[in-house]
Formats: structure tokens, C-alpha cells, sequence
């Protein structure tokens, strides 16, 4: 991780549209993060929590990106509207989709939540979880253990349902040791539960971020484990379906790999965003805040919000 001080000015323009309030014009930016969970899909803490973690660690800009589902950041808002005057807090979502054969996520950032495109959008991803939930039970039952999705959706509650609550839900069962085991045999990549085929294509999904007026960023790009030359045709049709941004930084990355992306995000003419990919806590997993690394001039898609420039550290 990288430390270092920013400053941010936020833009008039942003405070009379009333994304920030006129009094709040300047502000010192410890930490940003774009990409975080709760337990409105596969997060370990509830969105008031999230909000509370966020204040204590410093964080100045947030956007919570629950798989799927706004859930999580409709009631963050809340909350940290009556609770909070030092964060703030940005429309968001990951995305699930299709590209070349192989699950992607794309977020969506600072949106319309209530466009039709994200109404639509989030009522068809809705359907296709329970749909490849279903899929996913019936080839667990196959193997000797039925009943997976009854369990796993006692196990999701009102979240989002995903592989996170089949793997609970086996943990409970006897069926596996932990989590891990759940994965690495059954529901990780290339496993009998790897379920991709209810997913909506990359160009579809960026779409719907794009009508809603939000900013469609490639999430982790290095999680898929591709070629350069596939990582570059990636990058070429998710620019050439609107999307604006890549994560240079998520969850914990080496400084090699960060200089990777923001190669890539300049031959394409992408922004950079940040993110912990915050989960839950543990030992080899990204707090929630994330440091601005280098970015050699390249444009942070945090400057829509407010424009940073980095000053000498403190």
C-alpha cells in the first residue's frame, strides 16, 4: 500500500447539483474506497457498520458495491446521512456479466439508483442468482448433499444470494471443513458449482451503469488471470461499450502489478479507481480505505468528484 497526503477542492458545480454541500468545498482526502461489501450480498459487516469502519479508518470517499444490489448502499445512505458529516458516501454497485466465456464484474459508481436501466438491471441479475442458485443445488444434490438451496437461502436472509452462503451452509452441514475446502472442491472456478451461464453479456451491463449516469469501471482486473493479450481486448471492448474506468489498486497488489494497470488504463484512455474489495477481516485481506498510489498523471476517477492533486507528505 502506498501513504502519502491529498488534498481534494470538490467543484462548485458538484455543491449546487447537491452531491456536496457548499460549506463542505474543501476537505482533506486520508483515503478513498469504491469497492466494498456488506451483508446485503457476501460482506461480513451490516451497511451501518460499514459506514462506521470507513469513518474510523479515515475514509473520505466511500461507495458501497454489494454484488448485484443496492440494498447495502440504500441503507447506508440512510444512516450515514443522520450520523456522519466527514464521509461521503456514492451510489454503487459490482455487477455480474459475460465476456469471452468467463464471469466478469464491472461496478457502477454514483448512478441513479432509481433509473429504469439499474431498475432493470438489478431486478434481471436478481432473477439469475436465484436461477443459477437453483442450478448450483441441483448439481450439489448430484454429489449427495440436497437440500444446498433451501440451506443456502436460510443462510442469505435478505442478501443477495451467492456462492458465499452454499459455502456457509456446507461449513454447517458437516460436508466441508471450512470455506476454503467448500471452493477449492465444489463452488471455486472451473468447480461443479461455477455456475456463469445466467449472466448478462459486458456491453449490456456497462450500459445499464452509463444510461443511469453512472461510471462503469472494470473491477480487478487481474483477479481473472488472463494473458496480456487477452487483458488488452478486454480493456479494448469494455472502453468500446462505455466503460471509463479500471481498477489499478484492489484488495492488497504489488507495485508491479499496479504499474501493469495504469499502463494498460492510459493505452486505453481509462480513469483509475481504488478499492480494498473489503469483504470481511482477516489476515491477508485489504482494510477498508485505500491509499492513493502513483498514478504518473493518470486520471483518477475520483476527480469527478473532487479534484486531487498529491502535496508533499506528512
Amino acid at each position: 500500500m502506498y501513504s502519502g497526503c491529498y488534498h481534494a477542492r470538490f467543484p462548485l458545480g458538484c455543491a449546487r447539483a447537491g452531491l456536496f454541500p457548499l460549506e463542505a468545498l474543501s476537505v482533506k482526502i486520508v483515503l478513498i474506497d469504491f469497492h466494498t461489501h456488506t451483508t446485503a450480498s457476501d460482506g461480513a459487516l451490516n451497511p451501518s457498520e460499514l459506514v462506521d469502519r470507513a469513518l474510523s479508518r479515515g475514509v473520505e470517499l466511500l461507495a458501497i458495491t454489494d454484488h448485484d444490489t443496492v440494498a447495502g448502499y440504500r441503507a447506508a445512505e440512510g444512516y450515514y446521512t443522520h450520523n456522519s458529516s466527514a464521509l461521503r458516501l456514492l451510489p454503487g454497485v459490482e455487477f455480474s456479466c459475460r465476456w469471452s466465456g468467463t464471469t466478469i464484474h464491472v461496478v457502477g459508481l454514483a448512478m441513479d439508483v432509481d433509473a429504469p436501466s439499474m431498475r432493470h438491471g438489478l431486478a434481471l441479475l436478481g432473477e439469475a442468482r436465484q436461477e443459477r442458485g437453483a442450478k448450483i443445488s441441483r448439481r450439489l444434490g448430484k454429489l449427495g448433499f440436497p437440500g444446498a438451496l433451501e440451506g443456502a437461502q436460510l443462510v442469505a436472509g435478505d442478501s443477495q444470494l451467492g456462492r458465499p452462503h452454499f459455502a456457509t451452509w456446507m461449513v454447517q452441514q458437516g460436508h466441508v471443513a471450512d470455506h476454503n475446502q467448500a471452493f477449492d472442491r465444489y463452488l471455486g472456478q472451473g468447480k461443479v458449482g461455477d455456475v456463469k451461464a445466467f449472466w448478462p453479456e459486458l456491453a449490456q451491463v456497462t450500459g445499464w451503469i452509463v444510461d443511469a449516469g453512472g461510471v462503469a469501471v472494470l473491477a480487478h482486473p487481474l483477479k481473472y488471470r488472463y494473458t496480456r493479450m487477452k487483458l488488452r481486448r478486454l480493456a479494448i471492448d469494455f472502453a468500446a461499450a462505455g466503460g471509463a474506468a479500471i481498477e489499478v489498486l484492489s484488495a492488497r497488489q504489488t507495485p508491479d502489478q499496479i504499474a501493469q494497470l495504469v499502463r494498460l488504463a492510459r493505452e486505453f484512455e481509462l480513469e483509475a479507481s481504488v478499492g480494498s474489495d473489503f469483504h470481511r477481516d482477516g489476515s491477508y485481506n485489504a482494510q477498508v480505505g485505500v491509499e492513493l498510489p502513483p498514478l504518473d498523471g493518470l486520471r483518477g476517477v475520483w476527480e469527478r468528484f473532487a479534484a486531487v492533486s498529491p502535496t508533499s507528505q506528512e
